[in-house]
């Protein structure tokens, strides 16, 4: 299939000497959902900023199809407590948009209660929404998250995965989000991929938790993956 958004070929990058991404290739496509897992310092992140031109990779390349646009919510994003900035003003800042299509995003993502408050003041919850409603506000045919659910509570995190559920089924726009909760976004991705440094193992989610490279990977976290999936208790994990 050559109709690919993105096609990544044979990316490899180090830093300091060290291998970050060796010889990384994948496709998405129009309408899937790709999860990119790993463990802490496999390069999930590194791989998402070349993605997105902020770093360059040493080799390999990047081709995106002509009419791509991009969503994209940040790893971690704080809001600075200097400057009183509301919502509305932040997700409207430098942007001319459509006012019924920025309303209906705005039901969808469930935000319209939150528009005059200021930025600085929203709860973890909260902001997750209102940084992916204004990658939505793009109109992307490609979102990518680094991460949404990081720092939410166990509801919180359901909430949110649900709601980029419905994004993808509602927008059809491709998805690639990184993610820790694998068994949280197994029902809506249709390719996990597992990456440390490289690609280790691919596959549909029912198939990649079959694998031998997968389970060696997360041997240790397999079961606390396991734990808060089935109980869903809010564990906090040290790394």
């Amino acid at each position: 299939m050559s109709d690919a958004l993105i096609t990544l070929n044979n990316i490899s990058l180090s830093h300091n000497g060290k291998n970050v991404l060796d010889d990384v290739s994948f496709k998405l496509h129009e309408g899937e959902f790709i999860t990119l897992i790993g463990p802490n310092g496999a390069g999930k992140s590194s791989l998402i900023k070349v993605l997105l031109g902020v770093i360059k990779q040493d080799s390999g390349d990047i081709t995106y199809t002509d009419n791509i646009r991009l969503g994209y919510t940040p790893q971690t994003f704080s809001a600075n407590p200097f400057i009183p900035i509301s919502v509305k003003d932040f997700l409207t800042l430098n942007q001319k948009l459509d006012s019924e299509f920025m309303l209906k995003t705005f039901e969808l993502t469930g935000i319209k209660d939150l528009l005059k408050s200021p930025l600085k003041n929203l709860s973890g919850g909260e902001l997750q929404k209102v940084l992916l409603t204004r990658a939505l506000l793009n109109k992307p045919n490609v979102l990518i998250l680094d991460e949404p659910a990081q720092n939410l509570d166990v509801d919180g995190q359901m909430q949110l995965y649900k709601l980029i559920q419905d994004i993808h089924q509602q927008q059809n726009c491709a998805v690639l989000m990184v993610s820790h909760d694998l068994h949280r976004v197994m029902k809506e991705s249709t390719q996990v991929l597992c990456l440390y440094h490289h690609i280790c193992c691919e596959g549909l989610p029912e198939s990649i938790l079959k694998d031998e490279k997968f389970n060696d990977l997360f041997a240790d976290q397999i079961n606390d993956l396991m734990a808060t999936y089935e109980h869903h208790h809010n564990h906090h994990h040290e790394h």
